[in-house]
């Protein structure tokens, strides 16, 4: 009897996580579509951030069966996506400073997707690495990008040194 429950167990363990793992797949190409249908940069730009934790999910699955290949294409679209929700941004709200919504949520995410690759080619064979490296260097510069866009450097004004009251003299009394 206890042998049977054990196995009914692992049956029911197996088919949730069969279960999941499509839910998943499909959860990524649902999100894809209504990213790529949402014409409003901001609800883009949080729809991002469904999406690519899907993606992350998806790349964090492929490392655990050294599917390099799935990594490189799925970071790669999560590229491509980001360059679009970015440009999105940069159409309807060009004062990131002073309209942070949107961005600030994206900035984060690129964030955490580095991290996620910077793991990635810790253990990546060589031969993947170069594609990885350039969606790196990419999120890298969009990351760059996003933080000037967020707090932008203002020219600093410079008084003209002031004179002392007592005069140009150095001297003691």
């Amino acid at each position: 009897m206890i042998r049977w429950g054990a196995s009914l167990l692992m049956v029911l363990a197996a088919a949730i996580f069969a279960g999941t793992r499509s839910g998943a797949t499909e959860d990524v190409k649902t999100l894809q579509t209504r990213f790529d249908r949402e014409t409003n940069s901001v609800h883009k730009a949080r729809l991002l951030e469904k999406l690519g934790d899907a993606q992350l999910e998806e790349t964090r699955r492929a490392s655990q069966a050294s599917d390099y290949t799935t990594i490189g294409l799925v970071m790669e679209k999560y590229r491509d996506n980001v360059r679009a929700a970015v440009d999105a941004l940069r159409k309807d709200h060009r004062d990131a400073e002073h309209h942070t919504n949107g961005y600030k949520q994206l900035q984060i995410h690129v964030h955490k997707a580095l991290r996620e690759v910077d793991e990635v080619l810790v253990v990546a064979p060589d031969e993947y690495r170069p594609p990885l490296e350039i969606v790196r260097r990419d999120l890298a510069n969009i990351d760059d990008e996003l933080l000037e866009l967020l707090f932008p450097r203002h020219p600093v004004d410079k008084k003209p040194a002031q004179k002392s009251p007592g005069g140009a003299q150095g001297g003691a009394p």
